[in-house]
């Protein structure tokens, strides 16, 4: 089988178009991506369709479920494509939306997110805490926690108790986020059949409309992560973004 390895700030995916056999199984992706026995990534996009200007694409995490959205994961499909085709705009089909994308500066490219719904603030009893979150649904799941200093041992801590907790019974990304007026949020991200990861683009946007519905911050919202800045314009409640997608490498496995 044919891959090709990019990341997007560091937030690796394979991507793969459908294998001859039909469609990928949870064993092999789960084997795909484990750093140590496969070819380790954060996910893998299966292309299952294209034409023209349009590609379908399932979403898989790395412990072999699949997502709804990824806001890295169709910028670097778009990127892809917008190669492929030679086109001026592509669009992304997952399995929650239609995403739209154009080429940005080198190396970026900007997407169009659709609508975003914040939610209510709630309070959670989580690992020993009682924590505020607003929710946000960005075609996936989100839980932004609002803190006044941020932990890596926090992260370890608090995400993976958040996204199993009983309040989300289909499992839900986590953010934990630092407002810093006007327009800058710092954020360290536990994504849902991932765990921690360098950045993560729809985490970035549900921050981004989370922070502006709150007045934390103005749009646009510049969201740093480890793996660096991710630039979110929130607009009458719909997201566009724009970041990096960089290829690392093309292979064959017989993984």
């Amino acid at each position: 089988m044919r891959f090709e390895k990019w990341h997007a700030l560091g937030n690796a995916y394979l991507l793969v178009e459908q294998p001859a056999a039909g469609t990928l199984a949870p064993t092999r992706v789960r084997r795909l991506c484990d750093v140590d026995t496969g070819i380790g990534s954060d996910g893998l996009l299966e292309v299952t369709g294209r034409e023209a200007g349009r590609a379908v694409v399932r979403i898989w995490n790395p412990d072999g479920s699949t997502a709804e959205l990824s806001g890295n994961g169709t910028r670097i499909a778009a990127a892809w494509l917008l190669r492929e085709s030679g086109l001026p705009e592509v669009e992304i089909e997952t399995e929650s939306k239609l995403v739209r994308a154009v080429p940005g500066a080198p190396d970026m490219v900007r997407q169009e997110l659709g609508v975003v719904s914040v939610g209510d603030d709630e309070v959670l009893d989580v690992a020993g805490e009682r924590l505020g979150i607003v929710t946000a649904d960005v075609g996936n799941p989100h839980a932004v926690v609002l803190r006044d200093a941020l932990s890596r041992d926090d992260l370890l801590r608090l995400g993976p108790a958040i996204e199993t907790h009983p309040r989300f019974p289909r499992r839900t990304n986590v953010q934990l986020a630092i407002p810093e007026p006007p327009d800058k949020v710092s954020v360290l991200v536990w994504e849902r059949g991932a765990g921690e990861t360098a950045a993560s683009g729809s985490s970035a946007v549900a921050v981004a409309a989370v922070a502006v519905a709150r007045g934390w911050c103005s749009s646009p919202v510049r969201v740093a992560m480890p793996g660096g800045e991710l630039v979110v314009t929130i607009t009458d409640g719909q997201a566009s973004l724009e970041g990096p997608a960089e290829q690392i490498c093309v292979g064959t496995t017989d993984l």
